[in-house]
């Protein structure tokens, strides 16, 4: 079966990065990353779930965190410049990014919003993120992941 280029890959090609893409059959009633790190068959601290936020101060950001890990985001505030920060909703999610929830990327949204990625992510050789669609997943260097959205590493997760 032939997977489509989603608008994120066509950022990663652009950029001319590395990456190869994962799909796994998904259960419209479990959208998680913990899910889909075990349809994988990989480790939860390597599957890298995108998450959508707005700032007091500084408007919409995207926090990227393994599955199984949940966001800190008084630490997210702090990274961003904002004095506080909260999760948008997910009816918001289109909108904003042109992803539906359990299929947003930090790659290739309707705008490039400023990404924060747990610092954690530097222990992997390679890890997975949501290259834009449910059940769709590049495989890539965390490196090129940082490179490829300019984000900012930071202690933004609990636990």
């Amino acid at each position: 079966m032939k997977i489509k280029k989603t608008n994120a890959a066509r950022k990663l090609d652009e950029l001319g990065i590395a990456y190869e893409l994962k799909q796994f059959e998904v259960d419209e009633d479990d959208l998680s990353a913990e899910t889909a790190a075990g349809q994988l068959g990989l480790p939860m601290e390597q599957v890298y779930k995108t998450l959508v936020a707005r700032g007091d101060k500084n408007g919409i950001l995207e926090a990227c965190l393994p599955a199984g890990r949940e966001a800190d985001l008084k630490a997210l505030a702090s990274a961003s410049g904002n004095k506080s920060v909260a999760l948008v909703a997910v009816k918001e999610l289109p909108g904003l990014t042109g992803y539906q929830r359990g299929g947003c990327s930090p790659l290739g949204g309707k705008k490039d919003y400023p990404v924060y990625i747990l610092d954690e992510i530097m222990n992997y050789e390679r890890i997975i993120v949501n290259a834009g669609g449910r059940g769709l997943m590049f495989f890539m260097s965390p490196a090129d992941l940082v490179r490829a959205t300019a984000a900012k590493l930071a202690p933004i997760a609990k636990g």
